[in-house]
């Protein structure tokens, strides 16, 4: 039986709201990159690295041949919100 093989990897860059610096602190910071990696995982579109700066994250991963590019981000984006808004009283206020 033919089977369809793809290996497309997608750069990612978004920032922060307002280009606000919530991702000062180091260790949030490598938490935030975990979390997205992790995140990235379970839509079946493994990261290859995750990585930023205090206003913005990049991510470069394998795109799975299941799910749109945008409902991806979409995803991204929503769920690690909410995981920021929990992690601590600075992030209260997180908006990408």
């Amino acid at each position: 039986m033919p089977q369809s093989l793809a290996n497309v990897l997608v750069h990612i860059v978004f920032s922060t709201k307002e280009r606000r610096p919530f991702l000062q602190d180091p260790d949030l910071r490598d938490e935030m990159h975990r979390y997205l990696a992790g995140i990235s995982a379970n839509l079946e579109c493994p990261a290859v690295i995750v990585g930023g700066a205090t206003d913005h994250v990049h991510l470069l991963a394998n795109q799975s041949r299941t799910i749109a590019l945008a409902e991806w981000v979409k995803e991204l984006k929503r769920a690690s919100s909410l995981w920021a808004k929990t992690k601590t009283p600075q992030w209260s206020l997180f908006q990408w």
